[in-house]
């Protein structure tokens, strides 16, 4: 029987028969509603198709298996793991993880594949799984899509000898491994924001490890994200940390998502930092240590980071690449990039820093040494050193999985022939970059961007001026009168 069928909820096929949506396979990772998308069933039934994968490419049935701080992830973890040991896999339990203590286990376990059950930072309702084979790699649009038709077309293939084991002292390895022998050097006063999450299990203790005076913030573990759900991208959880800086009088925010793979910044004067302009500060003081470092930076960042006279002074490189985890991972391991990042907060940090896998933990930890570095600077004082720009934030404006991707070709397809023939905020477009969406260039060094959301029903805008505010908004403008056109397009989850 094939694991698509014709199944609805509270219904006796329901509790017994598979049901998927297929625009849960998306990207880089599956990310489904629970349970309008896919019930316990399906999701043993992508656990059988996950497993069938490995056998399929010749892999050592060994996986390391986690699962958020959600009330319902670990119903999902087990209906998983049940897929997993039908195809013949040995499965190891690592229990309540972060996405990056499971990519850690891997490397731990020396487990040749690993899988997260998490949403990430979706609102409740999500369910998901991040998985991978080749360590710090996590799944692309290729394994998704054969992925997905293993699952769908029935091919998952049930063997003998799968097992489940529970590993204990995974965690404890992993806060280990996060903050080693370092001690901080300077007086530090931190706000830990975690939202209720995951994170509230690890941020807060890996703070205090490393001498971190913590001002805690929501950091109860609370599965019914009563303040506002962790997600350092979105306004809400920024204002709120800029909020709790200036009431204690803090260093600066530390803020993490559902899973604690990404990390957000407010500093000293409550001023928000998105995370591609953070990374540009970490860029700077990395450089300094690496020379002719090469950074890769997604299409949604900052333009900083190939124009910045200091790290050009230092011989740094920068290479601009597709929005996405799994992308961005899969980039900084090919071309030996020191580190990457993203203006959704993932930050991928290589050797000699970190693993390659994006670690919200590592990126504290790492910002923390960098102001040890620089015991005369404030957070401010460092962002105020750069060049001055001026940012949207990540904008998603509604457009439904099933229409996004055309959608978003019939926008680029209008937004190409404007190449040295139209402008955006008064400024001339010199060049419309299709490496992922459209990212449109302006002659002053601004520009705009359009992409389809690949965890979300939305698109993605992003907007960026050299000149002035007046000129971001009249960017956003122009490019959303472009988007406009196209009447499936709904209303922004936030404003700026």
């Amino acid at each position: 029987m094939k694991p698509i069928a014709d199944v609805t909820p509270n219904t006796w096929e329901f509790l017994r028969d598979p049901m998927i949506a297929s625009t849960g396979f998306r990207e880089y990772d599956a990310r489904w509603k629970y349970p309008e998308a896919i019930n316990l069933p399906g999701v043993t039934a992508l656990g059988l198709g996950l497993g069938t994968q490995m056998m399929r490419r010749g892999i050592e049935p060994r996986i390391a298996v986690g699962n958020d701080y959600r009330d319902y992830s670990l119903a999902i973890k087990n209906a998983l793991i049940l897929g997993l040991t039908q195809a013949g896999l040995h499965v190891q339990d690592i229990g309540p993880a972060l996405s990056p203590m499971a990519y850690f286990a891997q490397f731990h376990l020396d487990a040749p594949a690993v899988a997260m059950v998490t949403a990430s930072h979706n609102p409740n309702g999500w369910t998901g799984v991040k998985m991978g084979f080749e360590r710090p790699l996590t799944h692309g649009p290729d394994e998704m899509a054969e992925l997905r038709d293993i699952v769908l077309n029935g091919e998952g293939e049930a063997r003998e000898g799968g097992r489940w084991e529970r590993v204990d002292g995974v965690m404890e390895a992993y806060l280990d491994d996060l903050v080693g022998d370092f001690r901080m050097t300077r007086p530090l006063k931190v706000v830990c924001a975690t939202g209720n999450g995951t994170a509230s299990a690890f941020a807060p203790e890996v703070l205090r490890r490393i001498g971190v005076d913590v001002v805690e913030s929501h950091n109860t573990l609370d599965y019914t994200f009563p303040h506002y759900n962790p997600n350092p991208e979105a306004m809400e959880m920024l204002h709120d940390m800029a909020a709790s800086v200036k009431a204690s009088g803090a260093d600066l925010a530390l803020g993490f998502d559902g899973d604690g793979d990404r990390c957000g910044v407010v500093d000293d004067a409550g001023e928000e930092i998105f995370a591609d302009i953070m990374g540009v500060i970490m860029a700077r003081d990395l450089s300094k240590l690496h020379a002719n470092a090469t950074f890769v930076a997604d299409v949604k960042s900052t333009g900083l980071f190939a124009s910045d006279p200091e790290l050009q002074a230092n011989g740094a490189k920068a290479d601009y690449w597709k929005t996405g985890h799994s992308h961005m991972k899969r980039r900084v391991h090919e071309i030996g990039a020191l580190a990457g990042f993203e203006k959704s907060g993932h930050y991928f940090l290589a050797e000699p820093i970190g693993r390659g896998y994006d670690c919200g933990m590592r990126v504290a930890v790492e910002v923390c040494k960098l102001l040890d570095r620089n015991p005369d600077k404030r957070m401010s004082d460092l962002r105020r050193a750069l060049p001055t720009v001026y940012n949207t934030p990540t904008l998603s404006p509604y457009c439904a999985d099933e229409e996004k991707y055309d959608t978003l070709q019939r926008i680029v397809e209008r937004l190409v022939p404007m190449k040295g023939e139209g402008s955006l905020g008064g400024q001339k477009i010199v060049d419309v970059v299709t490496v992922n969406g459209a990212r449109v260039m302006l002659e002053n060094g601004g520009w705009g961007l359009v992409r389809a959301s690949s965890n979300t029903p939305n698109l993605v805008v992003v907007c960026e001026s050299p000149t002035s505010k007046e000129e971001l908004r009249a960017i956003f403008e122009d490019l959303d009168a472009i988007i406009r056109v196209e009447p499936n397009v709904g209303d922004y989850d936030q404003t700026f």
